[in-house]
């Protein structure tokens, strides 16, 4: 689909037709700074976002590990991830029915990894529309039968259907209006992932970065090492009051939340071009690169030698 800016508003007035379906109200306080359902903190007006657990992808908990939430504009709502099961998207979607009788209109989905797209089935309705970056047309189609095998459990009983890909996809920018409310969506060059997508808010200069920022959890590097640091070099140049991590706390000052990340990656640069120019081999280096950072991060054990891995790998060919 080419990108433009899409007026929900035809979509709106179909599914207000439809008898008993949603309720055109806006049922939202916008004094209230949080609410003990599901977690929630409103960290700008009309802005919700659930803060997700520190705990592996191994943990019992492992669908709730992720910074997830919700837009609300005059006419509807956007949804930014869904989290790790089809229970947590659940859970997602009842916290919003609690605070608003505004239509969902889009799913956003800021990337492809499990904790962030598992549960788009929670809000397939027929009248939803799910957004992802350009890629995640092909990426989901690709790892749903890994996430059958390995996050069975977080999918119930509809198994592989439960894996929902975007039915509108970003190429560049795409700007949607939920209502007297902006949401600039661009699709960024390989960094963290190949799918990564960032929403800002222009009401607010909210900027929800995802997975290109961890906070406290160690990154973890699935894209490209060099370009995540460019871009997190070019983002930290704009003018952004606040962004919205993939992981950590649920709002940060910007761009004062990226000096650990970009802190971390290049030293993970910088010491891998090091010891590739000495000769060294991967093997050599697993344990010794970028050890003085991995144990400022929680779950450290979890990716550093996994990123250490892709940094070797990338960076080899130079």
């Amino acid at each position: 689909m080419p990108d433009n800016k899409i007026h929900g508003r035809l979509l709106r007035l179909l599914i207000a037709i439809l008898p008993g379906l949603y309720l055109l109200a806006y049922a939202v306080s916008s004094t209230a700074s949080s609410n003990p359902a599901f977690n929630l903190t409103e960290v700008a007006t009309g802005i919700y976002v659930h803060q997700g657990q520190h705990l592996s992808i191994e943990a019992p908990d492992n669908d709730d590990i992720a910074n997830i939430g919700f837009i609300i504009g005059d006419d509807c709502i956007a949804v930014i991830d869904t989290g790790g099961s089809v229970e947590t998207g659940r859970q997602l979607r009842e916290a919003i029915e609690a605070l608003s009788t505004l239509p969902v209109c889009y799913v956003i989905n800021t990337h492809i990894h499990f904790d962030h797209v598992l549960g788009n089935r929670a809000f397939q309705n027929g009248m939803t529309r799910f957004i992802g970056h350009q890629h995640m047309a092909d990426e989901i189609p690709a790892n749903r039968e890994f996430f059958l095998q390995r996050f069975a459990d977080n999918l119930g009983k509809a198994g592989g259907d439960a894996v929902i890909g975007p039915d509108i996809t970003v190429k560049d920018t795409l700007e949607l209006d939920l209502g007297n409310r902006i949401l600039r969506l661009t699709a960024r060059p390989v960094a963290h992932s190949h799918t990564d997508l960032t929403v800002y808010d222009k009401n607010t200069s909210t900027l929800w970065l995802s997975d290109l920022l961890f906070q406290d959890r160690i990154p973890a590097l699935d894209g490209s090492l060099t370009g995540w640091l460019a871009l997190m070099a070019d983002l930290t140049q704009q003018r952004i009051k606040q962004v919205i991590p993939g992981h950590g706390p649920a709002v940060l000052a910007w761009p004062a939340a990226a000096t650990d990340q970009q802190r971390y990656l290049n030293a993970l640069l910088q010491q891998t071009r090091k010891a590739i120019a000495e000769g060294r081999f991967m093997e050599e280096i697993i344990d010794t690169v970028g050890r003085e950072e991995k144990h400022n991060w929680l779950l450290h054990e979890e990716n550093h030698r996994r990123n250490v891995t892709r940094a070797f790998t990338e960076l080899e060919w130079e």
